[in-house]
């Protein structure tokens, strides 16, 4: 007993006193002080830390947002949304919750699907000009990370909007103010952006997608209700599911946290995306499992709400994985192949201009890159092979690569995706502009397992003109 109580005291004194967010709520927020580093003599990373945000979890949850604004103490709530979403009951189902609990509201349905810097500033005036206390978006990844990007903005009213974006774009600095309360209620089932600290969006002077990575933007509370899924058309429903799959293969096979590098000489400058781990690994299968049972299900019937909701489900345990772990080639080449778009016309989306959704620019290149990656971790590629449907029981470790790339074409050819870059616009003559689009995405493209140049890049490209 005399041990038992000596734990207890000197655990009271670690609470008391220690200032690391595992251990004290009061210092759950890190404070940056110049030149205060340590120097752990390492050139790669040692730790990693996990962040997600609070995950509730229900058919029908949406009707408590009322009452948790009113139990944060919100006088004025900014709600944000896209003009599609704002008529369909996603958007009612909130718009009913705050008429009963009487919270007070001011809507800005002007997102951008896939938004860009000029949209994600429109959002951030809306939301400078107000003095909002918190935060609600209804929708999917673009509504989250708009509305993530306009708190962080008029929370922070002196920054540039280049001061917090990711380098080499922007200046990548730290965030080091406190954010308003944020509600995120996603309506797709991908992007995993109720969970992370993520916002991306499309730089349109280079042509290729960008982003913001900090922690302090995650939303407080992730209000996941599987009602708002079944609402998507099945074409949004199988890219947004694409999405999920390819955040977890590549968080599964990203560079391990331990040879990152550098190793940081401040726990602020540790980078959201810090490679595989083995937290991040538990729900990154877990989500492969998932995706491997429900998304051909989910696409096929959208009245499958056992399917709709388990990648409901699926999309947030890959987010935690990613945005923990990070992803790496597929999204980092991802990028450009979104910004680049030239006419192509997506099906299931109702936008007045040309379109390649996320999830479909992230998985075209998936059969290519994981066939270059394998060599560095064939266990895992097998693995993930397995899960999605493969008999890998005779496999020799050299042709996990090929194993896995046969294994997503023919995922890929079941549910009916496009033939390739090709098929969405792309020549050949293309190819330089996307590589030069795929370099400065060095945030994610350096978690890759395996090396490569832009030689590799353009490689890549040309195998991901046609997949069958």
């Amino acid at each position: 007993m005399a041990g038992r109580g000596r734990a207890v005291h000197l655990l009271k004194q670690l609470a008391a006193t220690c200032r690391c967010p595992a251990h004290s709520h009061m210092y759950s927020a890190h404070t940056y002080i110049p030149g205060a580093g340590h120097a752990c003599g390492r050139k790669t990373d040692y730790a990693f830390e996990m962040a997600c945000s609070n995950i509730r979890y229900g058919e029908g949850v949406t009707r408590e947002i009322g009452m948790d604004l009113q139990n944060l103490g919100a006088r004025n709530v900014c709600l944000m949304t896209d003009r599609n979403l704002s008529r369909l009951p996603p958007v009612t189902a909130v718009l009913d919750s705050l008429a009963k609990h009487g919270v007070k509201y001011e809507c800005y349905d002007n997102v951008r699907v896939e938004p860009t810097d000029s949209s994600f500033k429109a959002a951030i005036d809306f939301a400078k000009k107000r003095d909002f206390d918190a935060y609600i978006a209804v929708g999917g990844g673009s509504v989250i990370d708009t509305c993530k990007a306009a708190n962080l903005y008029a929370c922070h009213p002196e920054a540039e909007f280049l001061d917090f974006v990711n380098a080499p774009i922007g200046k990548g600095k730290p965030v080091t103010g406190s954010l308003k309360p944020l509600i995120a209620v996603p309506t797709t089932a991908g992007t995993g952006s109720e969970t992370t600290g993520v916002a991306i969006f499309d730089f349109e002077d280079l042509k290729a997608k960008t982003g913001i990575a900090n922690r302090s933007l995650r939303p407080t509370l992730g209000m996941v209700d599987p009602l708002h899924t079944l609402h998507m058309p099945a074409q949004v429903a199988a890219n947004s599911g694409f999405d999920v799959l390819c955040h977890a293969l590549e968080s599964y096979t990203a560079l391990p946290y331990n040879m990152r590098s550098p190793c940081p000489d401040n726990p602020i400058s540790r980078p959201a995306y810090q490679g595989s781990n083995p937290v991040s690994d538990v729900w990154a299968r877990h989500a492969l499992h998932m995706v491997a049972k429900y998304l051909k299900r989910a696409v096929r019937d959208p009245g499958d709400v056992e399917a709709r909701s388990n990648m409901h489900l699926a999309s947030v345990f890959a987010g935690i994985g990613f945005g923990n772990a990070g992803v790496h080639l597929c999204h980092g080449m991802s990028y450009p192949i979104a910004g680049n778009v030239k006419n192509h016309k997506a099906k299931g989306y109702s936008v007045d201009h040309p379109l390649v959704p996320h999830g479909l620019s992230v998985v075209l290149t998936s059969p290519a890159v994981f066939a270059f990656t394998a060599s560095m971790c064939p266990e895992r590629h097998l693995e993930a092979a397995e899960i999605l449907g493969a008999d890998v029981r005779n496999v020799k470790r050299e042709d996990a690569g090929c194993v896995l790339a046969d294994t997503l074409r023919n995922f890929l050819y079941d549910l009916e995706v496009e033939d390739g870059l090709a098929a969405i616009g792309y020549v050949k003559e293309d190819i330089p502009a996307l590589v030069k689009g795929t370099i400065p995405q060095e945030r994610v493209t350096k978690l890759a397992p395996r090396s490569h140049t832009e030689e590799d890049l353009t490689d890549l490209f040309v195998a991901s003109m046609k997949l069958y």
